[in-house]
């Protein structure tokens, strides 16, 4: 589909439909209202790469995130929208309602139409398009933070989400710690299914059984950890240690326990992910993992601009995928007051 197709369709010149597309030129209301009806119809998608390269806009990054309550995908996009403010980007940010590969692909071409010359991506939105005809088919340059592995059309930053996983299972161990239990991110997150992994190889490292009653499944939530919380603390016997895949599910372990009148960390270890502000708003304090958020939004920014200026948008336009980069940050456990000291 090209620029030409559209506009012979709407029985105007290319320059006009560019000027919709750009938001450029003197466009009628009633021309303007009936390109866009047809860039819609038709699925015209602009090579917005290529304008770029021409340098007929500033960069425009745009932003997709799924539209949940959580403290890490709050300070996700503080942190991606400071770093794209330093290099004097745009930043265009949608909030996806649901994590379905219809939904991943409908918001990302609703961010290239409206003007968006690369994509930054955040688990599963990264995973839903990465492969797929219909992120190619974009013509712009794509880039990930915090997946569990390198994906093949996109560049990713990310941390070693299996060690840290197997870091957090091994401190529970060395503490003495043996029925841990552990509440998982939603399974389409590859990042979770990394940290479950990493896991189950530091109890079979260690000699102990993997319970399938002892691993539930939340959504990154504060309410679904609540209930996750609730379920394992109900067992007979419960666990003695509570692995959450992010740090609102383990507050909301912490809310469980304190209202089953536990004292932490004596009679229930609590762990958890991210290292965000409520880590250290809860009592008491989590020991987590603390990814280096600031980290992956600059490195993913600098890969995204050198993608629009450099060999990677070329070969985009030239219709050649380019290989995309991999950058493994490191990540740090925190020990805090939620595990007992060695």
């Amino acid at each position: 589909m090209t620029i030409q197709d559209v506009a012979q369709r709407a029985g105007v010149s290319a320059m006009t439909v560019s000027n919709v597309v750009n938001r450029t030129g003197k466009v009628g209301d009633a021309t303007r209202v009936r390109v866009r009806a047809i860039i819609e119809e038709m699925g015209y998608v602009p090579s917005q790469a290529a304008r770029y390269l021409v340098g007929a806009a500033p960069a425009r990054i745009g932003l997709i995130y799924l539209d949940v309550e959580s403290m890490f995908l709050s300070l996700a996009h503080g942190e991606v929208s400071a770093a794209a403010a330093e290099k004097g980007l745009q930043l265009m940010v949608r909030r996806a309602g649901d994590a379905t590969f219809d939904t991943a692909v409908a918001v990302a071409q609703s961010l290239v139409r409206s003007g968006a010359d690369a994509l930054l991506l955040i688990p599963p939105f990264a995973e839903l398009l990465s492969g797929v005809p219909a992120l190619r088919a974009l013509g712009v340059p794509a880039a990930a933070i915090a997946t569990a592995g390198p994906l093949p059309d996109m560049a990713t930053v990310r941390i070693d989400n299996h060690a840290a996983g197997r870091a957090v299972t091994e401190l529970l161990i060395a503490r003495g710690y043996r029925r841990i239990a552990i509440v998982t991110g939603p399974g389409g997150h590859s990042d979770s299914v990394a940290r479950l992994q990493g896991y189950q190889a530091a109890l079979a490292a260690h000699g102990l059984p993997y319970r399938p009653e002892l691993c539930v499944e939340g959504l990154f939530s504060f309410e679904t950890g609540l209930l996750a919380a609730g379920g394992l603390l109900d067992l007979a016997p419960p666990p003695d240690a509570i692995m959450a895949a992010n740090d609102d599910m383990a507050a909301a372990a912490l809310w469980a326990a304190h209202r089953r009148g536990l004292t932490l960390p004596r009679d229930l270890a609590v762990t958890g992910f991210d290292d965000t502000l409520v880590a250290t708003r809860v009592w008491p304090a989590l020991t987590t993992v603390r990814q280096p958020i600031r980290d992956m939004a600059i490195r993913a920014i600098d890969l995204l601009v050198e993608a629009l200026g450099g060999p990677m948008a070329k070969g985009m336009v030239d219709g050649v995928t380019p290989a995309p980069r991999d950058v493994v940050l490191d990540f740090t456990l925190v020990e805090r007051g939620s595990v007992r000291p060695a």
